[in-house]
């Protein structure tokens, strides 16, 4: 990967249950084979002390950016869908929102906790960058609790204004993430690849993989998995024992399968 110039000074870095009807297949399972998330970041830990010639590899973060763009985008056309008063439909998409909701905000979380402090210890003259990527993240946070507040009045509700009030705020978190998963993939990302270490890169992925329940673990994994290239998706399935992978590969794909179905109509 070609990672831009910045203006940054160069340092030496240091080392740094929402389980839906199928919770004791998808999570029991999982917990039983011992699984804990490994970022592909994990099997580099000989690079944690490195220095500013070391790239390290944020190309994980694409992928996962591609699943929140694909889901937020369906978002508002599914929403626009539900006939008046089926309140049943209108329950399936709400427990979906709610979980892409709670996946954004975690990944989110992880940032405001883990990337911007870095960043702005070792990027000084990209302050204005990190400070803006921060506020982006609280306009996003705004439009998640609205959405939290308003769907449990879809589901039971199902009226045509409540429905259309749904589609417009995740059309307007969609545009937010267009704008912030753009200018974060063009600008911040290269910046981490040069200023934050492999083991504080994967620290990323396991704060959000690490609250969530285990019951949601396969179901986020095939969310990102879902239109990874061979590739990404090959380097995935290495970071978990191979009892997992075949369930992943399996059990897990066709629940994966059943479940889309569901939630796409």
């Amino acid at each position: 990967m070609t990672v831009p110039t910045d203006p940054c000074v160069d340092i030496v870095r240091q080392p740094a249950d929402h389980s839906g009807g199928d919770a004791q297949v998808w999570g029991s399972v999982w917990g039983l084979c011992g699984w804990e998330v490994r970022p592909a970041a994990d099997r580099l830990s000989a690079m944690t002390h490195t220095t500013n010639a070391q790239i390290t590899d944020v190309s994980d973060m694409y992928t996962v950016h591609r699943a929140f763009r694909r889901e937020f985008g369906l978002m508002p056309r599914l929403a626009r869908s539900v006939a008046a008063g089926d309140t049943s439909r209108a329950a399936v998409l709400a427990d979906h929102g709610r979980r892409i909701l709670t996946g954004l905000h975690y990944h989110h979380s992880g940032e405001d906790e883990l990337l911007w402090p870095k960043l702005l210890e070792r990027c000084p003259p990209e302050a204005e960058l990190i400070e803006r990527m921060e506020a982006q993240h609280h306009g996003v946070h705004d439009l998640i609790e609205r959405l939290q507040a308003t769907l449990p009045r879809w589901e039971a509700e199902a009226r045509p204004a409540v429905t259309e009030e749904v589609a417009v705020t995740f059309e307007a978190l969609h545009a937010a993430l267009l704008e912030h998963l753009g200018e974060e993939e063009q600008h911040i990302l290269p910046l981490a690849a040069r200023h934050v270490s492999q083991e504080e890169w994967a620290q990323l992925g396991e704060h959000g993989f690490g609250q969530m329940a285990k019951s949601e673990l396969p179901l986020m994994f095939w969310m990102v998995v879902e239109e990874a290239t061979p590739e990404e998706a090959k380097e995935m399935y290495a970071n978990v024992p191979p009892p997992v992978r075949l369930l992943l590969k399996t059990v897990f794909a066709r629940k994966y399968r059943r479940y889309v179905s569901r939630v796409r109509g």
